[in-house]
């Protein structure tokens, strides 16, 4: 199905520090590496308390799937994260490190070079829009065919499932 990124076909890979597990799902320009994408979306499993990854000139959007929770310290700062948890936007640049306070979780990157910038929000999907360079929906319920955490490129994907897809659970993703 054209615009959709199932979770299927994804290859979780291991963190260089050992602490957890990702797996890259959309990048731009596609087959970007760490040093020249303009846009990277990501989930990550978070198995052990650890330091990031840094990425100079990069702004981050991590929100919390499932499990958790988990204490994100972010420049000395501390934010308790969990799945009812809205999306955290922060510097990728910043040194940053998690604390788990329950069971691993899995988290949804956004990673951004900058002067890009994203609308992450969690709730119900509103697909009609424009004026984005992407719109992606991480699902967060089965709809239309598709199951829980598929990605769906919004302007990939055709207005009827994009109407087929208006009101499911998601964490929605517009990058201008």
């Amino acid at each position: 199905m054209n615009g959709v990124h199932r979770l299927r076909d994804r290859t979780l890979r291991p963190w260089k520090n050992g602490g957890g597990k990702t797996a890259e799902i959309a990048v731009s320009p596609p087959g970007a590496g760490f040093d020249d994408f303009d846009w990277r979306i990501s989930t990550a499993l978070v198995a052990s308390d650890g330091p990031f990854s840094t990425f100079p000139g990069v702004d981050r959007v991590l929100t919390v799937v499932e499990g958790g929770p988990m204490v994100l310290t972010i420049d000395g700062h501390d934010h308790r994260l969990d799945a009812r948890s809205p999306p955290l936007a922060f510097p990728g640049d910043a040194t940053c490190a998690a604390r788990l306070c329950g069971p691993p979780l899995l988290d949804f990157n956004v990673l951004l070079r900058r002067p890009l910038a994203a609308r992450v929000r969690k709730g119900p999907l509103h697909p009609a829009g424009g004026g984005a360079r992407a719109r992606l929906a991480l699902l967060l319920e089965d709809r239309a065919g598709l199951s829980r955490l598929d990605l769906v490129n919004l302007d990939a994907a055709g207005p009827q499932l994009a109407a087929a897809l208006a009101g499911v659970q998601a964490i929605s993703v517009e990058i201008g």
